[in-house]
């Protein structure tokens, strides 16, 4: 089968599932993974499809409505995401009292985190399980569970979130834009990310480099309001609107 036919038959796959695997590719093509890989590289430069580790996802996700789910997310710049939360939890104090946004950066920090005596609160599953697990004083907000994120959004949870004087919040974002600010799909989450900003007295944005110059379809906050911590800072024009930690 030529390239030209291997990139068709890809794109009309990853178009209709949504996302796949290099493993499933190369078995629906009877073609080597090595092969899959190069080709997977080839049609993310072109824009055609959303490449990451293992295997590929539609372009789709820069919509400003979409969002791609929890296990795409987690598949994507990893050694970016575990440098930028190894970091953030550096910053954390004992008595601190920390708000840990849902999303899979502000996760991986979690990783890292070695102050016993600061108290947690989160609105993701996932992270309220692994505070749990190191054995953390941890809490989490109520309210409406969004599948596509495991993250607890709605009415209720911001009014819960409302009641807290956050010590330092630690915030994950779709998109970070000079003009927009930070953005997200999510309307729900989104005021939620603009609450926990509003009750604490530090806020630190975790983004790897691919959010930057991205725009989704609400603005939570503005880029001077918050501070970026990021493994690449694509245009200095950023760090003279926020404070910008790369690492």
């Amino acid at each position: 089968m030529l390239s030209h036919e291997r990139y068709v038959l890809i794109q009309e796959i990853v178009n209709e599932q949504g996302t796949v695997t290099v493993a499933e590719l190369s078995k629906r093509l009877e073609t080597s993974e090595s092969t899959i890989r190069r080709d997977l590289t080839a049609l993310d430069e072109l824009g055609k499809i959303k490449k990451f580790f293992g295997g590929a996802t539609t372009v789709q996700a820069d919509h400003p409505f979409s969002e791609e789910t929890v296990r795409v997310k987690e598949s994507l710049m990893n050694k970016e995401k575990t440098a930028i939360g190894k970091y953030a939890a550096t910053l954390i104090s004992d008595n601190d009292f920390v708000f840990i946004d849902a999303g899979t950066t502000t996760s991986r920090m979690i990783d890292f985190i070695e102050k016993n005596n600061a108290t947690y609160v989160t609105n993701g599953i996932t992270h309220a399980r692994k505070l749990l697990e190191r054995g953390f004083n941890t809490y989490i907000i109520g309210g409406k569970i969004k599948s596509m994120t495991e993250a607890i959004v709605g009415v209720e949870a911001v009014a819960n979130l409302s009641k807290f004087n956050f010590s330092k919040a630690f915030i994950g974002t779709n998109g970070i834009d000079l003009n927009a600010g930070f953005t997200t799909p999510d309307i729900d989450e989104g005021l939620l990310k603009e609450t926990a900003i509003r009750q604490s007295n530090m806020v630190f944005v975790l983004a790897d480099r691919t959010k930057f110059k991205k725009v989704f379809a609400k603005t939570f906050m503005q880029l001077d309001q918050c501070c970026i911590i990021t493994d690449s800072l694509p245009d200095s024009k950023f760090s003279h609107e926020t404070v910008v930690k790369v690492v």
